[in-house]
């Protein structure tokens, strides 16, 4: 398990046993990890760690923000640490606090506690996902790791395929938390923890029921607007510095656009001189990040490296990127791209603006489901008739991809977080079902959604933004964009740190109402615009929002045609999937590829190539 993920920590690697209880030999737990050392690089942080008082024992992936505070609050509990990272002061403050520890800790983190005494496993993820955990339970066993990949290296964890994580993949992108593409895997829950323990007698493993420890406020009444900007400003401030805290080289992703810019902007403000790091492509059909970026750079006064990507290079750029994947995803070339450059140009940790659009309304599906929701609602009152021509007027406004959606949502009626889920799909129940994948014969509902997704959604919501960003936040970024950022950077070794994430930045934007996130007629991220205005360039405030793309579109049907080709082939070899339904699909994006969006053949693409790479053939197992 530790050999298939050494890349994650490829500094030092530790492995440590605990013996059950009474007279056995028979070791009850085993950790294993892998470190990449960022903080305190002695053999001080070596994990698992392990208290010299209790015998209780942690391994944890991830950073701890404001471990220097808890460190003085645990000193004079009588705790005596003698490192100088956070990895002790967080088996400390378990050891001394308990479940408490997780209310008082902000950071990224995945993490297994050993508690000596009760002989039980702790495990905790923070509140938002960015550091992933998945595990396998049997009936006597639990098997956990940052990875499917390790999971499945352990020999313990059948490798068949889930039809309802499969399903889930195809229609968003990314399997659904807690689902996986296997049967016997599942993603932990975000902001969760549980405690497991094996019973010596029955030779079963025992469990508490998984509780949340973090959940977004409710919003609140704020003075005005102004008040609102002051809150985010001193957050933000307050997120970036404690992040900045390293014992290596760190460096921040550059793009064109507010996110990234807000977070090297205030990291210069609160450090000095920054790296900065753009990456720019060679493509006649898309604009380059790298002048705006450069024109940032020059602004912050950073030392700033670009970073071009040749199309006589991507395929070896697209081989090893598929190679690295750890499960199937339709995006996060770039950031692989992006790490490989950074780790090389010699950072161990870089900055990301990750986030942003989610918590304060950067997406224009905040816009649209504003402004679909009541018109959708009224629809209800008129006949068949009336709503599917009402139906027809709507889907005009909206980009091709989204409009046999918003007319089938005019046609059936929807409230907002119907739209919001609605508009993060790219294919259709009805195209799905047609690959082979039935709701009905799956038990699932037909959105394809698992029924543990929905609990943090907070559809019963009034306010459109509050629902728009639950879904952006757990069904968009906490399965595709925080997974693909977290395995795409540590193929390099690379550390990602999202400060727009952090536990008080999280709060503070639940605590603004929607009203105050958006205002007509202005841009995205309204709030962030407003509290940063005398940091950010005018270029960079003005600029609509473009996102960080390659021309992956044209490279598929270029470049990478022979590649894509037989990753769709290898779906041959999927027992759950109707070759014929899938070839038909795959040439239907071919034909229509001036229209087609690049991500949705993607979702072949990359199942194929994932299920091409398993060690064994693919199995399906209802």
């Amino acid at each position: 398990m530790m050999r298939s993920m050494s890349h994650r920590g490829p500094d030092d690697a530790g492995y440590a046993q605990f013996l059950g209880s009474g007279n056995s030999s028979e070791p009850t737990v085993g950790f294993g990890f892998c470190r990449l050392s960022i903080l305190d690089l002695t053999s001080s942080g070596h994990q698992p760690m392990v208290h010299p008082n209790t015998g209780d024992c942690l391994v944890f992936n991830g950073e701890i923000y404001n471990f220097r505070q808890l460190r003085s609050r645990l000193m004079v509990e009588g705790a005596r640490p003698k490192s100088s990272g956070d990895t002790e002061i967080l088996l400390h403050a378990l050891a001394l606090w308990g479940e408490r520890t997780l209310e008082e800790i902000e950071g990224m983190y995945a993490l297994a506690f050993y508690h000596a005494a009760s002989q039980r496993v702790l495990l905790a993820r923070d509140p938002v996902g960015i550091k992933p955990l998945y595990v396998a339970k049997t009936d006597d066993r639990l098997v956990f790791a940052s990875e499917i990949r390790s999971l499945l290296a352990s020999g313990l964890v059948d490798s068949a395929l889930d039809p309802a994580g499969v399903a889930g993949f195809l229609t968003y992108g990314a399997p659904q938390d807690p689902l996986t593409v296997h049967r016997d895997i599942r993603s932990f829950s975000s902001g969760s923890r549980q405690w497991f323990g094996f019973d010596q007698t029955t030779r079963r493993l025992t469990s508490t029921a998984p509780q949340r420890f973090w959940r977004f406020p409710e919003a609140e009444t704020f003075p005005d607007e102004a008040t609102a900007a002051r809150e985010v400003r001193k957050t933000l401030e307050y997120a970036v510095t404690s992040h900045l805290v390293s014992d290596v080289h760190t460096g921040f992703f550059l793009s064109g656009g507010v996110d990234s810019t807000a977070i090297a902007a205030l990291a210069a403000q609160s450090t000095g001189r920054i790296s900065t790091y753009s990456v720019g492509f060679e493509s006649p059909f898309m604009p380059s990040e790298l002048g705006p970026a450069k024109e940032t750079a020059a602004r912050l006064g950073s030392d700033h490296t670009e970073i071009l990507i040749r199309a006589s290079s991507i395929r070896d750029w697209w081989d090893s990127w598929l190679a690295a994947a750890d499960r199937p995803s339709i995006d996060g070339l770039n950031t692989f791209i992006i790490s490989g450059a950074v780790k090389r140009a010699g950072a161990t940790v870089a900055f990301s603006g990750l986030g942003a659009d989610e918590l304060f309304g950067g997406y224009a599906n905040f816009r649209r489901v504003r402004y679909l929701a009541p018109l959708l609602q009224a629809a209800c009152a008129f006949p068949p008739q009336v709503r599917q021509a009402l139906g027809n007027v709507l889907s005009a406004a909206f980009p091709r991809r989204y409009r046999a959606r918003v007319k089938s949502l005019a046609e059936t009626g929807g409230g907002a977080a119907d739209i919001g889920v609605e508009l993060k799909r790219f294919l259709s129940t009805a195209t799905v079902a047609g690959l082979g994948l039935d709701p009905a014969t799956l038990g699932m509902k037909p959105n394809f959604l698992p029924e543990a997704a929905l609990a943090d959604l907070e559809i019963g919501s009034r306010d459109p933004f509050v629902i728009v960003s639950r879904i952006e936040t757990y069904l968009y970024m906490g399965n595709t964009l925080l997974r693909d950022t977290d395995i795409n950077s540590m193929a390099h070794s690379l550390e990602i740190r999202v400060p727009f994430l952090a536990k008080p930045v999280l709060e503070i934007a639940g605590r603004i109402p929607g009203s105050m996130h958006m205002r007509k007629h202005t841009p995205g991220k309204h709030l962030v615009r407003l509290a940063l205005a005398d940091l950010l360039p005018n270029h960079v405030l003005t600029r609509a929002k473009t996102g960080f793309t390659l021309p992956i579109n044209d490279w598929l049907f270029s470049e990478l045609r022979d590649s894509s080709e037989a990753a769709v082939a290898a779906l041959d070899a999927v027992p759950l999937l109707d070759p014929r339904a899938v070839r038909q699909l795959w040439n239907t994006f071919q034909k229509d590829r001036q229209h087609t969006y690049w991500m949705k053949p993607m979702l072949l693409i990359a199942l194929g190539n994932y299920v091409a790479r398993l060690n064994t053939p693919p199995r399906v197992t209802a």
